[in-house]
């Protein structure tokens, strides 16, 4: 009984191995926590592009936007661990603060806990835009309003414990502000009617979702949540120019759901190296304000539980 228990397991791990080296077979879904349009979407989009061109079979995003990013974390944990799906989280379903007002029961992810580590996929900070019928016209000005007029600029993010409310908590709490926040699930684009009018005077997003709305004259960016200007961008200052050691960075990791085999894992890992090192993808993720590095799966889970340890005390504390 235990030599042929052992023998099967033998089996099992050989047909694992020789379907990874196949895979994929058929189209692969990603999943985006992201309306279309968004920074993350766009994330998204430029990944399975080059993935689909490696694996000459289609990779097909699936925007699922919606309570912090938990409707999409329980889409991609109910799936198939098979490798045809897989999971595009971000900063936020990880910074999320347990318990608080709108955060789902399931946030914050864990990785270890909830999904199988993969790659690291990129890393960019958040931008600040105004409204052309802002009252102010730089971060200066901005704070300078809000501290004689506390709650009078509302500024639109893509909802509450979503990093672009904490970053905004994050600088409420080190210049002693008071802002109002109006939470939109599909980001800037869904905003834009509210910004265009002057209801709405700041829009907290990563720079590709703001991108066509600045380059078109719609929005004025006035601030960048990185330590220095980024090289792309030279234009938007960093909002640490006003508020010295104010720094928040995003970052977009690719998962599977648990179960999926190790040599899946590693296949897809090895391909993710590859289409990092494609210069489209990094031209495309510098044009954002963007960076990508490689991490193995072991790495990547590590590096989370790190920023997580880091950061989620500073959270809780602005929060209060």
């Amino acid at each position: 009984m235990f030599r042929a228990h052992v023998v099967g397991l033998f089996l099992l791990t050989l047909a694992t191995a020789a379907s990874a080296q196949t895979f994929p077979a058929a189209p692969v879904k990603l999943i985006c926590d992201s309306a279309p349009g968004s920074a993350n979407d766009v994330t998204a989009r430029v990944l399975a592009d080059k993935l689909s061109a490696l694996w000459k079979q289609q990779v097909v995003v699936v925007d699922a936007p919606g309570a912090g990013g938990a409707i999409a974390a329980r889409m991609a944990a109910a799936s198939a661990p098979d490798g045809y799906t897989l999971f595009l989280p971000v900063t936020s379903e990880f910074y999320a603060l347990a318990g608080a007002p709108d955060v789902a029961t399931n946030l914050p992810l864990i990785l270890e806990r909830d999904f199988k580590s993969v790659g690291f996929v990129n890393a960019q900070p958040l931008y600040m835009a105004a409204s052309p019928k802002a009252r102010f016209k730089n971060v200066a000005e901005m704070l300078d309003v809000a501290r004689a007029n506390p709650n009078s600029i509302s500024y639109a993010t893509t909802g509450r414990g979503r990093l672009t409310h904490l970053a905004m908590e994050l600088l409420q709490k080190v210049t002693h502000t008071k802002f109002q926040m109006v939470g939109y699930s599909g980001g800037a684009t869904q905003a834009m009617p509210d910004v265009n009018d002057g209801r709405v005077e700041l829009v907290l997003e990563a720079y590709a979702g703001l991108a066509p709305m600045i380059k078109g004259g719609l929005l004025r960016g006035i601030g960048t949540t990185s330590a220095q200007r980024q090289p792309a961008i030279p234009d938007i200052p960093a909002i640490a120019e006003t508020v010295p050691g104010f720094e928040v960075i995003a970052w977009g990791i690719l998962v599977a759901p648990l179960g999926t085999p190790d040599a899946l894992i590693n296949k897809i890992n090895a391909d993710l190296k590859i289409v990092q090192a494609d210069s489209d993808l990094i031209k495309s993720f510098a044009q954002n304000g963007g960076q990508t590095r490689y991490m193995t799966p072991a790495e990547l889970t590590a590096f989370v539980a790190a920023e997580q340890a880091k950061m989620l005390p500073i959270l809780a504390q602005a929060m209060k």
